[in-house]
């Protein structure tokens, strides 16, 4: 009898080996064993720590340089004042900076522009929300008429999406020990998990437009509240 080489059994045994798997047909290690799939929800509450606001100055007047040199006069007053409040010089950015002419409209008449507006707005980030109504009344006596916010969220968010996780799978395992139970089996191992993160539920961001010339109320309130973070896992168990 010829013998054959171990190079000759290798090449005999691949197309053998790399028949595929019949349609619906499970790996051997799951053939005797049931499935279990449960999607939990994990969620964590936590006070913001970082408010975030836009706030602009919008200037008109009749010729484009005087716009633009009113905004930049009104400006550099706010940007004293957010220093003076002890906003960090890194958390101020130039989010918009606009001219635009100001148009007459008459019936059956080309439009003709009677002036021209500047808008300066800026991205404004801090840390200590306790201070936010006090620092949105120094903008606002420091000449910004125009401000958005504040957005209050996490700086940070990692820890708190950690405990959601630990609360979604917590939940899942416990479900499935249930269902097992029921159906008088036991848990024997996870399959697979994939993780969903629902993120955070914003907190309104109102916009305000005042007048310059208006008197700036004694404080305003801001009431910062909770943050919501959640994820939502999917787990898949074997039961046995």
């Amino acid at each position: 009898m010829r013998l054959l080489s171990p190079l000759a059994l290798i090449l005999l045994a691949a197309p053998a080996m790399s028949q595929p798997m019949p349609p619906g047909a499970a790996p051997a290690m799951l053939r005797d064993a049931t499935l279990l799939d449960i999607s939990a929800r994990g969620e964590a509450r936590k006070a913001p720590d970082l408010a975030i606001i836009n706030a602009g100055v919008v200037t008109q007047a009749a010729d484009a340089a005087t716009a633009i040199r009113d905004n930049a006069a009104r400006m550099a007053r706010v940007a004293a004042a957010l220093t003076k409040a002890g906003v960090a010089e890194r958390d101020i950015q130039t989010a918009t900076l606009n001219l635009s002419p100001q148009y007459r409209y008459a019936e059956n008449q080309p439009p003709v522009i009677t002036g021209y507006q500047a808008m300066n707005t800026l991205t404004i980030r801090f840390r200590d929300i306790a201070r936010a109504g006090a620092i949105l009344d120094a903008l606002v006596a420091s000449g910004v008429n125009q401000i958005n916010g504040p957005e209050l969220t996490l700086d940070d968010p990692a820890a708190a999406l950690d405990a959601a996780r630990l609360e979604a799978m917590a939940k899942a395992r416990a479900r499935a020990e249930l269902y097992a139970r029921a159906a008088g089996l036991k848990v024997a191992r996870i399959v697979s998990i994939s993780e969903s993160t629902g993120g955070f539920r914003p907190i309104p961001m109102p916009m305000m437009r005042m007048d310059a010339a208006a008197a700036p109320p004694a404080e305003s309130r801001i009431q910062p509240g909770e943050q919501s973070v959640a994820v939502e896992v999917a787990v898949r168990f074997e039961l046995r």
